[in-house]
């Protein structure tokens, strides 16, 4: 932990999307248990209805299917008139999808983009006019290792993260100056419900894709109970981030996704190395003699 962190002297106000269940759900807990106010989201606010009683000070159930901009709109409104700003945006609402490229229907990608990608854009969009007002604020965007690493049966949903991780490096750059931070959590395998409630499939299989795509099918509905991390780390490490003066643009949460990143980072140093003398030659200009 970064030695750049700084106490409130007033509880922060949060926003978080897709509380209902799993790594939300937990961000939530570890918020108002450090004392702060929350915005509890989740398409049906009755399913966050008992972190409200359990914490009626500092928690607000908010309706929010972040692909509805009207909804989105209204969340961030009712955050800010119950605790008077939000200082804590975490976009986490996401779901999965399994399939080959091949085989995707487009009507299910496109949702799934809307809610992974979009979303998060038009919440960030609905919460930076207050933050930039007051010149303060963190957008968190939750991510996942395979916004680093792309693998058969998951390349749609990988695609989704690897927008958001692109989306908050940039930003990053371009918040900064106007005192907003932005960072990308991407966790690994923690213990959550995301392979069943929040993984959906294609509907049609093509035999040829079996060995690959039909394997991670049969990994996904095959995973042992208690497998992963305990997701509770995750909102504890959001809490950790919401504290700091400069937190890191990118954070793996999870052994394996620190073990994914840095292969990956080898095997892309090892391409650079292999064809950077093609690669710079082709960029230079020919000087007529």
């Amino acid at each position: 932990m970064s030695a750049e962190s700084s106490e409130r002297a007033t509880p922060l106000v949060w926003l978080i999307s897709g509380c209902s269940t799993g790594i939300g759900r937990e961000i939530a807990r570890a918020a108002l248990e450090a004392g702060d106010h929350v915005g509890v989201s989740a398409r049906n606010p009755a399913v966050v209805e008992d972190l409200v009683a359990e914490f009626p000070e500092q928690a607000v159930a908010v309706a929010l299917d972040v692909t509805d901009p009207t909804q989105v709109r209204a969340s961030v409104a009712a955050t800010e008139a119950r605790f008077g700003r939000i200082d804590v945006l975490v976009n986490n609402a996401g779901y999965g999808y399994v399939s080959s490229i091949e085989e995707g229907d487009e009507a299910e990608v496109r949702r799934m983009f809307d809610t992974n990608f979009f979303g998060a854009i038009d919440l960030i969009k609905a919460t930076l006019p207050g933050m930039r007002a007051r010149r303060d604020g963190l957008i968190v965007n939750v991510s996942s290792v395979t916004g680093y690493v792309s693998m058969p049966g998951n390349i749609y949903y990988s695609t989704s993260k690897f927008a958001l991780e692109s989306l908050s490096e940039g930003l990053a750059r371009e918040l900064g100056p106007l005192g907003i931070r932005v960072s990308a959590v991407a966790p690994g395998v923690f213990r959550t419900d995301w392979n069943a409630r929040s993984m959906h499939e294609s509907e049609e299989t093509i035999a040829d894709y079996a060995p690959t795509v039909g394997e991670r099918r049969k990994l996904l509905r095959t995973t042992p109970e208690g497998f992963g991390g305990d997701a509770r780390k995750v909102g504890e490490a959001l809490v950790m981030l919401s504290r700091l003066e400069a937190p890191p643009v990118h954070l793996l949460l999870g052994a394996d996704a620190v073990g994914a990143a840095r292969g990956k980072i080898a095997d892309l140093s090892a391409s650079i190395d292999e064809w950077e003398a093609y690669g710079v030659a082709a960029g230079e200009t020919d000087v007529a003699e």
